[in-house]
């Protein structure tokens, strides 16, 4: 969501009909995730700590960018993990708002019995007052999240947030995001550009075993396989009849083209080649 216009301090209020406070190791105690304080998909507002942000609609090129985020990172997700646009956390007693995309494991969290926490997000930042986005890092850090990244739309960066240096590290266009929580690791360039993402993409699909990129993978090797048997006997000055050519064209079983491959470089005819006992 784009965060432009203007904020007023509010107390936060006190969770109603709230679960107890969560402590989570290490980090002391902190409410349910979905223990709000905004009525979530009612208002668009977001509580930072204790100040109350109007999210915004976003317009372009806030709003593009969001979604090749999320085309890309939906890809890219692991089994066992779910991505998800806009989704309202509470991040503390004084904070209660969303990241503009997420990573979160699937399922109940038994320490919680709520869902998980995300473990990674992206936050695409165009008119934002830059405070505001330095403090969710910090709330999202202290809560628990893993990695926090921004894109920065009129620069086209990528960073990562420090806790070290509480600021954020710029990524180069060649780097590469990797994290359990993913199948492949995401090119920088993805986040940023449509081809570049649209290749992503193709390869986190790859990486996943996709029934149709295996099929679509496994026509292109059979019709590399026909030609490749037709061009062999060609060179060989082994005439094929149009029926021929056809049998072997509309072949797809790979192992079959394999022999009738190696048989057309020593057959003295078409037909020695696809003949089968």
């Amino acid at each position: 969501m784009n965060e432009k216009r203007a904020t007023y301090s509010l107390k936060a209020p006190g969770p109603r009909g709230s679960s107890p406070s969560v402590r989570m190791p290490g980090r002391g105690p902190f409410p349910r995730v979905d223990d709000h304080l905004v009525e979530a998909e009612v208002t668009r507002d977001e509580i930072i700590g204790g100040h109350r942000i109007v999210a915004s609609p976003a317009q372009p090129p806030h709003a593009t960018q969001q979604t090749r985020i999320d085309y890309v990172i939906q890809a890219h997700v692991a089994p066992g993990y779910r991505v998800a646009a806009d989704l309202l956390t509470r991040h503390d007693e004084e904070s209660d708002f969303a990241t503009d995309v997420c990573v979160f494991k699937e399922g109940t969290d038994p320490e919680t019995g709520a869902r998980y926490l995300e473990e990674i997000a992206f936050e695409v930042v165009s008119e934002q007052n830059a405070r505001w986005v330095n403090e969710k890092a910090v709330r999202m850090h202290r809560r628990g999240l893993r990695r926090i990244f921004t894109v920065w739309v009129k620069t086209q960066q990528v960073c990562e947030w420090s806790a070290e240096s509480a600021g954020w590290r710029p990524l180069g266009p060649g780097a590469l995001i990797e994290d359990p929580c993913l199948v492949a690791p995401v090119a920088v360039a993805a986040l940023l550009d449509a081809t570049a993402a649209d290749d992503a993409v193709v390869e986190a699909l790859i990486a996943k075993g996709n029934p149709k990129i295996r099929r679509l993978e496994g026509q292109a090797e059979a019709k590399g396989l026909t030609e490749a048997v037709l061009e062999v006997l060609a060179a060989r000055g082994v005439d094929a009849s149009a029926a021929q050519r056809q049998e072997i064209l509309g072949c797809h079983d790979l192992d079959r083209l394999g022999r009738w491959l190696r048989r057309a470089a020593l057959a003295s005819s078409a037909g020695e080649v696809t003949s089968e006992p």
